[in-house]
């Protein structure tokens, strides 16, 4: 399988750009993490975003993913349920 990686986001700075990085695979599946965290992923077109439960940084990162769009966000239960069902494997425990 084919991986490529980008970074997202709006720094100014390569160095802080490394915490913004989101990967692609060959399916077009999309995974964005925010330092060393996944936080949103896309499956079949769909993106799917977690509530931010960290610091305001962290909130940024989502706000850059998903435009703002807080109400759309998924609880951790339900993201790591989304994971499952999208790609058959359990996501290791969010935070």
């Amino acid at each position: 399988m084919k991986v490529s990686y980008n970074n997202y986001g709006k720094y100014s700075s390569d160095n802080y750009g490394s915490h913004t990085l989101v990967f692609t695979d060959t399916n077009r599946n999309e995974f964005y993490f925010s330092y060393k965290t996944l936080v949103a992923f896309t499956c079949n077109g769909n993106q799917y975003v977690i509530q931010n439960l960290w610091s305001t940084t962290t909130g940024k990162h989502l706000n850059w993913i998903n435009g703002g769009n807080k109400k759309d966000r998924l609880t951790k239960e339900a993201f790591e349920a989304k994971y499952l069902e999208c790609f058959g494997v359990k996501l290791e425990a969010v935070a």
